[in-house]
């Protein structure tokens, strides 16, 4: 049988594992940036499912982020209605590997703004350097076959 003070000990080591097993899980979601997620992870899990447009910044106060958010905000039903999922990333506040899946992969400059239009089969779609106006990101959804086939389904 064990004494009261083993006991105490054995409680103390658990409790203390359990608060690093906490503090661990912290840091690495946010390791993964935005809405605890890494790039690719999100982009997996929107395959098939959703499209993705992502607006890749240097910093959160970026005048062409913030400029994007403007023309994005009046649309957001039409955003909605075409399956799009619209994600900021912060490129100060992503992990490495984040860093080098949006450079080398998706072709993301770092020292600048991007929107980058990812399709549902997890293809890039488009690629601007500048704030995207809405009527020109919905004309490139509405084009892609599988919004036509969206579209007809709907009628």
């Amino acid at each position: 049988m064990l004494s009261s003070t083993a006991v105490a000990m054995r409680m103390y080591v658990l409790l203390s594992m359990l608060i690093a097993s906490f503090i661990l899980a912290s840091v690495l979601q946010a390791q993964q940036g935005p809405a605890g997620q890494s790039v690719p992870a999100l982009l997996k899990a929107s395959k098939w499912q959703k499209r993705v447009l992502l607006l890749c910044a240097p910093a959160p106060d970026d005048a062409d982020l913030r400029r994007q958010q403007q023309l994005l905000e009046p649309v957001r039903a039409g955003l909605d209605s075409r399956d799009l999922v619209v994600r900021e990333v912060i490129i100060s506040q992503l992990s490495t590997a984040d860093k080098q899946y949006l450079t080398q992969r998706l072709g993301v400059a770092a020292g600048g703004f991007t929107a980058v239009l990812i399709g549902k089969d997890g293809g890039v779609k488009r690629r601007e350097t500048r704030p995207l106006p809405p009527a020109t990101l919905f004309s490139t959804i509405d084009a892609m076959p599988m919004r036509q086939q969206e579209m007809r389904g709907k009628q």
